[in-house]
């Protein structure tokens, strides 16, 4: 699938995230400390529970139903209740737009 523009890099503060709905799919896309974009599922895990609502530290997003967290960089679970990682994707950015690869 060709790179799918989902935002301009300013939409998004530092240490923070947003929502991309595509596809008929919930993506979170962050970008870090470092000034650096990445995206995961949007959804959490365990609950289904939109990771957009949730709180960015460094480079975890800590979900906001039961305080589960991830390293959004890798996807990876960190803290119970969340046992199952999350699904990373590709980002570009290009100029001021932001691009993912999306399956």
């Amino acid at each position: 699938m060709p790179w799918i523009a989902a935002c301009v890099k300013d939409d998004i503060e530092e240490e923070d995230l947003i929502r991309f709905d595509h596809g008929g799919r919930t993506y979170a896309i962050y970008r870090s400390p470092d000034d650096e974009f990445f995206c995961t599922d949007g959804l959490c895990t365990h609950e289904d529970v939109h990771l957009a609502d949730g709180l960015v530290m460094d480079h975890v997003i800590e979900c906001p139903k039961h305080n589960g967290q991830f390293d959004y960089r890798t996807g990876e679970a960190m803290r119970a209740p969340v046992c199952k990682n999350l699904g990373t994707y590709p980002v570009k950015l290009e100029g001021e737009s932001v691009f993912v690869d999306l399956p």
